[in-house]
């Protein structure tokens, strides 16, 4: 394996649209929500662990999941494991991670990837982030990994590349917020949108240069942590400055102002797993269009569900069609998927009527 190539495996987030089964304190990268044997935190750190060297990966993540991490994750060591003191979106993050790495390593080229992400074909995967790589050790480039779009949908971002390149890594125009649905229309009938999967590769001296560059109050937090990094103070000196960071994402602090970034399109099917319906579109259904998850499901009447319980508990349905019914310890949830989004909102109503304990 090559020694320069490392990665930041994204790993800090709630995926509330997932709950019940997603919360707080156990959030969805660590369950196997595919129910293939693996969580999703330990598929992502497998898929990159086949090209990058496992003492290479880095996990990002909020301190209460460091156990979680550590349970799920037996190679990595707990020096690998990059904890956020406060919430600050993923730009502080990634600064702070990045120039760690760089005190490792100098010459690194790294990958950001999120841990909750479903990626079908790996290969194919490998093979586009090690272009973007080569790309990065030669140029002061950042590049992404852009889906083509299948259908007009209005929850991703989206990326507009130059019209007319043929070439594999297309020079990025602009990056777009998530459009209404007339929008969406128009960008897949462009034909040079895509969406925007949240994978960025880059070398750690560009994207450091680059925070130096448009960034500079955040630079300044940061870098007066180096000689500090990788050492017995490190934790004393991010939890003294780490809440002092500005609350910004990378897309708006560096990746909107950069005019040097290229997008390959993903040549591997992807899903962001975002919601129970993402989920749902990839997993094998059962002769009524019924998605299961450990049930053991008897239907009348019953198809297009999104069904989750523990591992063989026995369900039966009866009349029920496009719904999500997932059922977890003092929790039952049946809602329509065509309501997914609305999730978020019960879940905000339950911990007004019931407390924060199921949430």
């Amino acid at each position: 394996m090559n020694e320069n190539y490392y990665a930041i495996l994204m790993a800090g987030g709630v995926g509330s649209r997932f709950w019940p089964i997603s919360t707080s304190d156990y959030p969805k990268q660590f369950h196997d929500m595919l129910g293939t044997g693996d969580t999703l935190i330990q598929k992502t750190f497998k898929r990159l662990n086949k090209f990058i060297p496992t003492k290479n990966i880095l996990i990002l993540t909020n301190e209460r999941y460091n156990d979680l991490v550590l349970e799920q994750l037996p190679l990595v060591e707990q020096d690998q494991v990059v904890l956020e003191p406060a919430m600050r979106n993923t730009a502080p993050c990634i600064l702070y991670a990045s120039l760690k790495i760089q005190k490792m390593n100098p010459n690194a080229v790294m990958i950001v990837a999120p841990s909750d992400h479903w990626i079908e074909d790996e290969d194919a995967f490998a093979k586009d982030v090690k272009m973007c790589f080569d790309k990065c050790e030669k140029e002061e480039v950042l590049c992404t990994l852009g889906i083509k779009p299948t259908f007009p949908n209005t929850g991703f971002g989206y990326i507009e590349f130059q019209k007319g390149n043929t070439d594999a890594l297309k020079k990025v125009t602009q990056f777009r917020e998530k459009p209404d649905y007339e929008t969406a229309k128009e960008f897949l009938a462009q034909g040079n949108f895509l969406w925007n999967a949240g994978i960025f590769m880059w070398s750690v001296s560009t994207i450091v240069n680059a925070f130096k560059a448009y960034q500079p109050s955040q630079f300044k937090l940061f870098v007066d942590g180096i000689p500090k990094y990788n050492t017995e103070g490190e934790r004393s000196f991010i939890q003294e400055n780490y809440e002092k960071a500005e609350n910004i994402s990378i897309d708006y602090a560096i990746l909107e102002q950069s005019k040097s970034i290229f997008v390959v399109p993903a040549t591997f099917d992807w899903n962001d797993l975002g919601t129970w319906g993402s989920l749902y579109d990839k997993l094998d259904k059962d002769e009524n269009n019924n998605a299961i998850v450990n049930s053991k499901v008897i239907a009348q009447d019953a198809n297009g569900n999104m069904i989750c319980t523990p591992k063989n508990k026995i369900v039966v349905v009866d009349g029920l069609k496009d719904y999500i019914i997932v059922d977890k310890e003092e929790v039952l949830l049946i809602y329509p998927k065509s309501k997914e989004q609305d999730i978020k909102k019960v879940l905000n109503k339950v911990k007004e009527k019931f407390g924060n304990q199921h949430a």
